[in-house]
């Protein structure tokens, strides 16, 4: 793996080995900002495909390498790309996001894994787009974003963050968030 695995990384990954998300087995799932890899690895024990996105071209090239370290090239696609970009018209039964949660403007692709919450944003505008029906998302935030604003922004496109799991640490707390859809289609009126 790579020595630059952030917190957030880690405590997804962790949280996906501890069980504490159930990914379906056979299901597809969509690793969003997969940096290193980690977490599309663990989701591919259960899942038979797993996309893994991410913007840097470094990381993409770390999860590559680390897909092929860990034998599962037949079931992990690295892709290179912003976001949704990599994956146009398909649908994901899961998808996982580790999204950078700090006001400012990256200077780097580093730094894009760190600034820039305004992603999270368009994530929440987009995600519906991409999720099979029953579909469920996973997000990784941290107690230094602006959680109120992120539960808005969600909230506006539908979606409640419900807490999964909670790690503290001396300078912030990292939270794992399952996105529930509270926008539900009408249902068909039947005639007696």
């Amino acid at each position: 793996m790579n020595p630059k695995l952030f917190r957030t990384g880690e405590f997804l990954a962790q949280t996906l080995q501890s069980g504490q998300i159930q990914i379906p087995v056979g299901s597809k799932v969509l690793d969003m900002g997969t940096g290193s890899g980690v977490a599309a690895i663990f989701a591919a024990q259960w899942a038979d495909k797993v996309v893994a996105v991410d913007l840097n071209p470094a990381a993409v090239r770390c999860a590559k390498i680390n897909t092929l370290l860990n034998h599962f090239e037949d079931k992990i696609e690295v892709r290179n790309g912003d976001l949704f970009d990599p994956v146009p018209n398909e649908k994901f039964d899961l998808i996982l996001f580790n999204p950078p949660y700090l006001k400012g403007r990256p200077r780097n692709y580093f730094e894009r894994a760190l600034f820039g919450e305004e992603v999270i944003e368009f994530f929440a505008e987009q995600v519906g787009r991409y999720l099979r029906p029953e579909g469920e998302v996973f997000l990784v935030l941290s107690s230094q974003a602006d959680l109120s604003r992120i539960q808005k922004s969600f909230a506006e496109h539908g979606f409640k963050l419900a807490t999964v799991s909670r790690r503290d640490y001396f300078n912030e707390s990292l939270y794992l968030y399952r996105l529930t859809c509270q926008i539900h289609a009408p249902t068909k009126a039947t005639h007696l």
